[in-house]
């Protein structure tokens, strides 16, 4: 799509045949079928094909935007790089907390941080260097009915000096696919740097290397529903710990920092003990912002290693940073009796959780060969530097205790 084929899809023939297109998904699961309905209306194959297409995109867009998307306007990279909604929303408000009166987004894309910063009542605008995302985010906030200003232009250029708030999200694939050096990004890193030297935001892969966050700047990981999300670099301005762990779920929003871990100064006098009767897993987030023991600390436990992020404790607790499970019984490691002793018990399917250990479960399940109506869940890891296998049941929230 380009942008004169995304500014006819404006017009009052283009919304009538995305209406007709989202109505072809909803009564068609075969895409043959759909196209035919699409193009029983008299359209010309190039309209027809960007029509179908804007309603299967928003179809996509409902796991990141949720009733929204129906409204909202895509592109297939767009949508792939956009932020969801939760995770938006979490970082508009706490901005929001912050005051600004007024808010850049460097590389805005097709607006979904946009859209939550205006709909958080934030002062903000768009630049991106793309005039078909800029045209879509244009769209976007004005079918949301949100305040904000989009335009074509290359934010490393701007004089950035009259926004209180920049935001960036760099671009980090190129033509070939991934770009791991972060001078290559786009933005680049020596940019984000220097952005990271005034009050600024920047959102980053979650696999973000420690090492490179520059000193007095807060690294936070965002996990929503479990799937860890991004990195986010806080400036010094903006700034209220060094590693946050941000949890996004239905019960709500939880956040974990360094000042929660007992240990965070003492790394050397972590606890490290037995398996108990529990085994806690903690979440993604907490475990890329290195805050595995505040997890320990918070369920009254300790690790089963050093170096993995597996946590036990003598007693069930909920917490929302981590799965609680209760230790059945220990199992052998090795595969032949391993083998052996589930078919014993009847296990027919099995969740294998591997952390520490150089096993696959897509490869180790079809070589169990397992039968049985039973179902169980396997952790396999490391103990004192020796593998071990320990089956285990899911807590529910009954089994807890607060």
């Amino acid at each position: 799509m380009d942008p004169d084929a995304f500014a006819w899809l404006l017009t009052p023939p283009g919304q009538q045949l995305l209406a007709r297109a989202e109505q072809a998904c909803a009564e068609h699961a075969d895409p043959v079928a759909r196209a035919e309905a699409v193009r029983r209306t008299g359209a010309s194959a190039e309209r027809a094909t960007t029509a179908l297409a804007q309603a299967e995109l928003r179809i996509r867009a409902v796991a990141k935007f949720g009733e929204l998307a129906s409204r909202m306007y895509f592109t297939p990279d767009g949508l792939e790089q956009a932020t969801r909604l939760p995770v938006a929303r979490h970082r508009a408000g706490r901005l929001t907390a912050a005051t600004p009166h007024s808010l850049l987004d460097l590389g805005c894309g097709i607006g979904g941080d946009l859209v939550a910063f205006a709909d958080a009542g934030l002062t903000a605008a768009g630049v991106d260097t793309d005039p078909l995302r800029v045209a879509i985010a244009r769209a976007n906030l004005e079918a949301l009915d949100l305040p904000g200003a989009v335009q074509v232009a290359d934010g490393t250029t701007l004089d950035l000096s009259p926004f209180d708030v920049v935001y960036a999200d760099p671009a980090r694939r190129g033509a070939r696919g991934r770009v791991f050096d972060a001078e290559g990004w786009t933005p680049p890193w020596s940019f984000i740097t220097s952005l990271l030297r005034r009050a600024s935001v920047v959102k980053l892969a979650p696999g973000l290397d420690h090492d490179l966050v520059p000193g007095g700047i807060e690294a936070e990981w965002v996990s929503d529903r479990g799937d860890v999300k991004e990195a986010v670099l806080w400036s010094s301005w903006l700034a209220t710990c060094a590693r946050r762990a941000t949890v996004l779920g239905a019960g709500g929003l939880a956040t974990l920092t360094e000042e929660d871990d007992p240990w965070h100064l003492t790394p050397a006098d972590r606890p490290v003990g037995d398996v108990g009767a529990f085994l806690y897993e903690p979440d993604g987030a907490v475990i890329r912002a290195g805050l595995v023991t505040a997890v320990a600390a918070g369920v009254d436990g300790r690790l089963v290693d050093p170096r993995i992020a597996w946590v036990t404790a003598d007693a069930a607790y909920s917490t929302p940073f981590a799965r609680g499970y209760r230790v059945v019984e220990e199992v052998p490691f090795r595969e032949k009796p391993l083998r052996a002793a589930l078919r014993a018990r009847g296990i027919g399917a099995l969740t294998i959780k591997t952390r520490g250990v150089a096993v696959t479960p897509e490869q180790l399940r079809p070589r169990l060969a397992l039968r049985g109506d039973s179902a169980a869940t396997l952790v396999l890891t490391r103990v004192a530097d020796k593998g071990c296998a320990f089956l285990v049941e899911p807590l529910s929230p009954a089994q807890t205790a607060p």
